[in-house]
């Protein structure tokens, strides 16, 4: 990959139907799910086919952003400067174009990472009570994620799961999601009326919030991304 090498991390799957590879940017690593049944041998030319492709995935990636004193970051889209003071409180708080925070410095990104959770939790609260009294629906479990590959997600035991990221892209992008997930409780599915059903339920264009989220979602990921490395 023009002169680069990246690990390989191969896994083989019962429920994959096809050869994937993916360029896992975060780790520095080529990901190779192979179905049970594929040869492998295949498999390993097949993602030296994808090296180019490879190539410009890892160039174009964004790298992590620690949120240590001094990191921007934006909430709800305006953008905050992290203030870090052994003067201020632990809990981080919002201060005209700061967000202050206090206690042990080696510790902001935690503090900071829970309160935009926190934060989060609260704003989704309010959105999905505005959109299922508006669409006449059950108020669902809600449960806060971080998955990388998606925004949220709809189960069919009416369960809505939001990526706690949304916090920080402007509230229209945000809303937009909450009210894709509320759509999915009465439509499980991408049809003609669940379109219709959520251009219903939602104010904003959503095809402008999907373009947001498009350009600038690989960044949101990005902020104190860090802490997945330490997890996963």
């Amino acid at each position: 990959m023009e002169g680069k090498r990246f690990p390989l991390h191969l896994r083989t799957s019962s429920r994959a139907r096809s050869i994937l590879v993916s360029a896992d940017t975060l780790k520095g690593i080529v990901r190779l799910t192979v179905p049970t049944y594929a040869d492998k041998d295949q498999a390993l030319r097949f993602a030296q086919s994808k090296s180019e492709w490879l190539a410009q995935r890892f160039a174009e990636a964004v790298p992590p952003i620690a949120i240590v004193d001094g990191t921007q970051i934006s909430v709800s889209g305006e953008p905050y400067q992290i203030s870090w003071s052994e003067e201020f409180a632990r809990k981080p708080a919002l201060c005209e174009d700061e967000i202050r925070v206090g206690g042990p410095e080696q510790r902001v990104e935690d503090r900071i990472i829970q309160w935009l959770r926190d934060r989060a939790r609260f704003e989704f609260e309010n959105d999905l009570i505005f959109y299922c009294q508006k669409a006449r629906l059950e108020y669902p479990k809600l449960s806060i994620g971080d998955a990388k590959g998606r925004w949220g997600s709809c189960s069919g035991r009416k369960a809505i799961r939001l990526n706690w990221r949304l916090i920080m892209a402007p509230n229209m992008v945000r809303r937009s999601v909450v009210a894709h997930e509320v759509a999915h409780l009465k439509h499980l599915n991408h049809s003609k009326s669940f379109y219709e059903f959520l251009d219903a339920l939602f104010e904003g264009d959503r095809r402008k919030a999907d373009i947001w989220l498009k350009n600038h979602g690989r960044a949101l990921h990005m902020i104190g991304a860090s802490q997945r490395l330490v997890e996963s």
